[in-house]
């Protein structure tokens, strides 16, 4: 992407940008996506999951409540959360799980809703992007003018959860059987990319497609 030129920046400096929601289950590829947005684009990439390990932090708005709420046997001897203590405290306790979420989810939606507003009076990247896992569940689709979910077929995600993170078939189902099903995001999604193909130029080209259709591209000048 050809830098916006200086004529530009004013003007994109002082409208809202649009925001869009990038979604989708584990190992479906989102990093790939988020990359060709940022790289290709110059969009300005916000991800939930990234906010939460910041506001987790000693220091930061969920760390005291989160010990509060769960001992601090989740915490290491120089005092950083230990994410997998806590996630293993979770994962087959919902009461937990709920918790845990009402303290970091409320958090990290407000930080976000800061981001973008400072992006929309200081920034001139052509559009925000906001990924999260958890999107649709945690309610950030609200805070997005669309969302899109980012699909692979069961198989291909293990696979490249078995390649990338070391996992064992069984630890990637257990993963996938507690996100939403296929036809959920579909149902509650804009717009779908089926990244289930290895040949990145079809996943790219349906994010040009979209992105074209669907309006992000006002203020982008492509090579």
């Amino acid at each position: 992407m050809r830098s916006i030129g200086v004529d530009q920046i004013e003007k994109v400096q002082h409208e809202k940008k649009k925001v869009l929601g990038v979604t989708g289950g584990v190992g479906a590829g989102k990093s790939t996506v988020l990359a060709y947005l940022r790289d290709r684009y110059g969009a300005c990439l916000i991800q939930a999951d990234e906010v939460g390990r910041i506001l987790q932090t000693p220091g930061h708005g969920c760390y005291d409540r989160i010990l509060e709420a769960f001992g601090r046997e989740v915490v290491d001897a120089q005092g950083s959360l230990r994410r997998d203590v806590l996630a293993a405290k979770v994962f087959d306790d919902p009461e937990a799980l709920r918790r845990l979420n009402d303290i970091v989810h409320p958090a990290v939606k407000k930080y976000i809703v800061q981001q973008i507003a400072e992006e929309n009076s200081a920034g001139f990247a052509p559009f925000v992007v906001l990924e999260a896992a958890l999107l649709l569940e945690a309610g950030y689709d609200d805070i997005c003018d669309e969302v899109w979910y980012i699909y692979a077929g069961e198989e291909t995600r293990i696979a490249r959860l078995m390649q990338s993170r070391g996992y064992s078939q069984e630890k990637a189902r257990d993963i996938m059987a507690n996100q939403l099903s296929d036809e959920e995001f579909r149902r509650r999604c804009k717009f779908v990319i089926d990244n289930d193909s290895d040949f990145m130029e079809n996943t790219f080209g349906q994010i040009d497609k979209g992105l074209m259709e669907h309006g992000f591209l006002q203020h982008c000048q492509r090579q």
